[in-house]
């Protein structure tokens, strides 16, 4: 039974109309959460030096070798419906964190993801020249977790009943329309959290929603653009509204490749990717914001 119809026949179960069911489980998505300590088999490793194909160079932004952060083992990784990972071999995540946060705007010049293949060559990379330590060194365990678009992973069973509704951001019409379809939503949230529960602070997270932040940034640009090629005319005061009209359409095209803390926890690395560059193996079109932790 894959995920999704495993939360279907639950919530089936509990009572909630099979209507209701449907439009709350479009906006489920499932993840991969990255945990330290005791655990099976090891998925991946957090910290430390990283396996690279023989003779390959260490990722750098041209001036400096970009910080290692964690590598997975993809073969390793529990299946997460709609989230389209290699099926094999190593992914490797490095980010200069402080130099991300500062000065990129969604690019990738400070961050890099590489796909090492199975059955490649590999090497414990040589420690670069300026290389600064990634932190400590442990195994990481994964186990399946749950995601919801940010404006419905809301608790509202003890606020007044107009406040989800209460940002901009939730005046949507295609976030209005939703909510209000969803009478039961706190009681849908409760089961899936149920079935996936997220037990511990995991070191990362593989799978979920982009960042507000990230798909607001490239909706923002996909609508300068437009207007630049003179496609269409938006008057100044209608300019947010479609900005999350965008964003609502573009969050269904990209997917949160990772996040995860950084620094003692104060700052979140996240890297997003569209999903089909995803599944053909697109790594150079990954992009990365980088934020303080709240």
């Amino acid at each position: 039974m894959d995920l999704q119809e495993q939360f279907r026949r639950a919530a089936l179960e509990a009572g909630i109309a099979d209507d209701e069911i449907s439009t709350f489980a479009a906006h489920l998505r499932f993840s991969i959460r990255l945990l330290g300590g005791a655990g099976d088999s090891p998925a991946g490793r957090y910290g430390g030096l990283p396996r690279l194909p023989v003779g390959a160079q260490w990722p750098s932004d041209g001036a400096r070798p970009l910080p290692f952060v964690f590598s997975v083992d993809c073969a390793a990784l529990p299946r997460a419906d709609g989230l389209g990972l290699p099926a094999d071999g190593s992914l490797l995540f490095f980010l200069n964190h402080e130099k991300d946060h500062e000065e990129s705007r969604g690019e990738q010049a400070y961050a890099r993801v590489v796909h090492v293949p199975a059955g490649a060559g590999t090497e414990v990379a040589s420690t670069p020249y300026h290389y600064e330590f990634a932190g400590e060194q442990y195994d990481l365990h994964a186990v399946v977790g749950v995601a919801l678009p940010e404006w419905l992973d809301e608790d509202d069973e003890d606020d007044d009943e107009d406040d989800d509704y209460e940002d901009e951001d939730d005046l949507s019409p295609h976030r209005r329309q939703v909510l209000d379809a969803l009478p039961h939503r706190d009681e849908l949230r409760a089961l899936a959290r149920a079935l996936w529960p997220a037990e511990g602070l995991a070191s990362a997270v593989l799978g979920g929603y982009a960042a507000d932040e990230v798909v607001r940034s490239i909706a923002e640009q996909v609508l300068a653009g437009r207007e630049k090629a003179g496609e269409i005319t938006i008057p100044v005061a209608k300019w947010y509204s479609h900005v999350d009209d965008e964003a609502h359409r573009l969050a269904g095209e990209w997917v949160s490749l990772a996040r995860f803390l950084l620094d003692d926890e104060f700052y979140v690395g996240s890297f997003a990717i569209r999903h089909d560059d995803l599944a053909a193996a697109r790594w150079d079109r990954v992009l990365s914001v980088t934020r303080f932790s709240e």
